[in-house]
């Protein structure tokens, strides 16, 4: 299959097989041997139709059956135990929850008893995080000095209201992190030549970066509508968020531009699947 990368560099993110099944992960991320990681794509599972393969949601008409199948494959892939798995239940707010092992399973293997959060962070062995996507923002964070991790989901609501930041200072409370230690990632998501969005959207982030950075984030269109940059946005949190900008990871991977390869909600008029982030200590 065809990978459309935005750009000739493929960025610091990399396609890997294992298995039958194609997901995505780091290199960077690959050579700190205490955490595991990845990201998923739709190769690999075993639903079918506009869902095929690998969804990863058990909310959207898929049967339970499949949907724990590929867990199961994608888990085995990347290296953790299907039983490690926490689960989001994502509504586009800016809550981080520390969870651990008591919440093991949580969303896959028993049904999540949180809701309303859309960052998750631990310091605890055999927990893996995880968060799902069909165009927003995948955010991974890493500290390798307090052996800390923490995932967030960032939409453009996320984005403007910092789940970044929510999440780094999440971690500094919890295990004095430093942001300077920290390695983060930008996952695969929608770019901007794809993300229209209108001018209501837009004034909240004329609101919420400095106007030095409008035209790093958004350009309107003669039809009045804008094409906004959540990368650059994710980014500049990162920054604002106390992290260097050497340990700061691109995809270069659009959702959006990759249909056959990745859900999007946007590609696809919201006939999709599920993508998740994964990132677990071991």
């Amino acid at each position: 299959m065809d990978i459309h990368w935005k750009q000739k560099h493929t960025g610091d993110m990399q396609v890997r097989q294992n298995n039958g099944v194609t997901y995505l992960s780091y290199p960077r991320l690959e050579q700190e041997s205490a955490i595991v990681h990845g990201f998923s794509t739709r190769l690999g599972g075993v639903s079918e139709g506009y869902l095929g393969s690998m969804n990863l949601s058990f909310s959207r008409g898929d049967n339970p059956e499949n949907v724990l199948e590929n867990y199961r494959r994608i888990s085995k892939a990347i290296g953790f135990p299907v039983e490690s798995i926490v689960t989001s239940d994502q509504t586009h707010t800016t809550n981080v929850r520390r969870v651990g092992k008591e919440d093991c399973g949580c969303g896959v293997l028993t049904p999540r008893t949180f809701h309303d959060i859309d960052g998750l962070i631990t310091n605890e062995p055999g927990v893996t995080l995880a968060t799902f996507y069909a165009d927003c923002v995948p955010l991974y964070f890493y500290d390798p000095t307090h052996k800390a991790i923490g995932l967030s989901h960032s939409g453009w609501r996320g984005t403007v209201g910092n789940i970044a930041k929510v999440t780094v200072e999440a971690m500094q409370k919890a295990y004095h992190t430093d942001p300077a230690d920290l390695i983060a990632a930008i996952g695969p998501s929608i770019c901007q030549d794809c993300y229209e969005v209108s001018e209501d959207v837009i004034e909240e982030f004329r609101q919420a970066y400095p106007e030095t950075l409008h035209k790093k984030l958004f350009y309107r269109k003669p039809n009045g509508k804008y094409q906004l940059n959540l990368w650059e946005a994710c980014h500049q949190n990162f920054l604002t968020s106390g992290i260097c900008e050497e340990n700061i990871l691109t995809p270069n991977l659009c959702t959006c531009c990759n249909p056959d390869f990745l859900y999007s909600h946007r590609a696809s008029h919201g006939k999709r699947g599920n993508l998740a982030a994964f990132l677990g200590l071991r």
